[in-house]
């Protein structure tokens, strides 16, 4: 896997982004969770690159990309993934996102579908409101001393109890990502999540879409999923027995699954 490289988008942010696999295979855009990295598909890298050449990226306040303070907004966290692609001269992408990722990949099925071949949304939400729960969720992370009760209520709400209690390494790995999370990016993001409202507008995706969720997700729950893959018109629906980060407690079901779809093209 290769060390990331940087692009500045038009509003000043440089983005962290990484490129593995072989030229001329058809791309496959990975886009990660609020509070983690790009590191957070290490695990599906391998197998993936088998098939396509995988473009990852932080998302802004995130990892290695830039942050700012204040809040952010989902229109300009899409426009950061089609100011990459613009960049590395790619016109069309396969898009992968998981939870706050499949957030940007409804904005891009809706606003860019010509940039988009197949989509996959994963254990994510059209909608978590209402409004005043992310307030007070920015205010609490950015009054606190350090992200050490912000880490701890995330591993909670991604994985399975019997995970967390055997401390599996991923969890520890996950720990890190979170403990190294810039709570300015994390409150910009929370804002983006707090203003976004896609239940209607994600009729009008015209890509063909598979909507993976999970049935024990406390988050992004099952019912989000089913009320997404409903609206899409034609979308396909999977709902494997995991919590919220289905791509690290379901890694082979959930590959398979990607790819199977991705390769019925």
């Amino acid at each position: 896997m290769n060390d990331p490289s940087f692009f500045t988008t038009g509003d000043g942010h440089h983005i962290a982004w990484c490129l593995d696999g072989a030229e001329g295979k058809p791309v496959l855009m990975l886009s990660n969770s609020i509070g983690t990295s790009l590191h957070m598909w290490d695990g599906e890298i391998e197998e993936l690159s088998k098939h396509f050449r995988v473009l990852r990226y932080d998302l802004r306040g995130h990892g290695a990309s830039s942050v700012m303070p204040g809040a952010y907004s989902l229109d300009r966290l899409g426009r950061d993934v089609l100011e990459l692609l613009d960049g590395l001269g790619i016109e069309r992408v396969h898009f992968l996102g998981l939870s706050l990722g499949g957030f940007v990949g409804q904005w891009l099925g809706v606003y860019a579908p010509e940039r988009i071949d197949r989509l996959i949304l994963a254990n994510t939400s059209s909608y978590l409101g209402p409004a005043d729960q992310f307030d007070e969720r920015i205010a609490a992370v950015l009054r606190a001393r350090d992200m050490t009760e912000t880490a701890e209520m995330f591993l909670s709400n991604w994985f399975p109890t019997k995970m967390l209690e055997a401390n599996a390494p991923v969890i520890g790995r996950f720990r890190s990502m979170l403990l190294a999370t810039d709570r300015q990016g994390l409150a910009g993001l929370y804002a983006a999540v707090r203003d976004t409202d896609l239940r209607r507008t994600i009729v009008l995706i015209p890509r063909p879409t598979l909507v993976i969720a999970g049935r024990y997700d406390t988050v992004t729950l099952a019912s989000h999923g089913e009320a997404i893959a409903a609206t899409i018109p034609g979308a396909k629906l999977l709902i494997l027995p995991a919590v919220h980060l289905s791509n690290i407690e379901y890694p082979a079901e959930f590959t398979r699954a990607v790819s199977e779809f991705l390769l019925a093209a």
